[in-house]
């Protein structure tokens, strides 16, 4: 197992501990603060199976699976809570395992690209937003970027499942 690897897991162990809190009346900050550290983490990962030359199959076949529980735990709470409305937080859901199933059935594991990666940082702004204890005028910016994020993550689902068409240089097949 190599350190991302390990930093990765460590992230999949914070969501619990994040779901509690959620549910512990003056405990937000403390949530928020979880949250963010687990969602820099990401980075933090990637950063260092690339710099370290750690780069793994497990590696990328976990990153965005822990990354689904990091997002979709917060977001199902707040559904519970009555902050968000249940189709919103299904069009993530199903998206996401759309693009699970597909990464499942490639011959070769490939990470995130540019519109993937887009979807996620959304998603924790959006996240971080709604579960921060602002003021009730910061509830509408978290609302609008939640709608930005679910716009970018069905684009960026398309976007995987698009037919790739061949580029120059690339082999056609028989």
């Amino acid at each position: 197992m190599t350190l991302p690897t390990w930093i990765t897991l460590a992230r999949l162990l914070a969501v619990p501990l994040l779901l509690y809190l959620l549910y512990q009346p003056g405990e937000q900050w403390l949530s928020l603060g979880v949250f963010l550290v687990a969602a820099a983490t990401d980075w933090l990962d990637g950063y260092l199976a690339r710099r370290l030359h750690q780069v793994s199959d497990l590696g990328k076949f976990l990153d965005p699976l822990v990354d689904k529980f990091l997002v979709l735990a917060p977001l199902l709470v707040l559904v519970e809570l009555g902050r968000l409305p249940a189709w919103g937080v299904f069009l993530i859901l199903a998206r996401e395992l759309a693009i699970a199933g597909w990464r499942v059935n490639q011959p070769i594991l490939t990470g995130a690209n540019l519109w993937g990666k887009l979807k996620t940082v959304t998603q924790i702004a959006a996240i971080a937003l709604l579960i921060a204890p602002l003021s009730p005028t910061w509830q509408l910016p978290g609302l609008i970027l939640f709608w930005l994020a679910v716009a970018i993550t069905l684009i960026s689902g398309a976007i995987y499942l698009w037919p790739r068409r061949p580029e120059m240089g690339d082999v056609a097949s028989s």
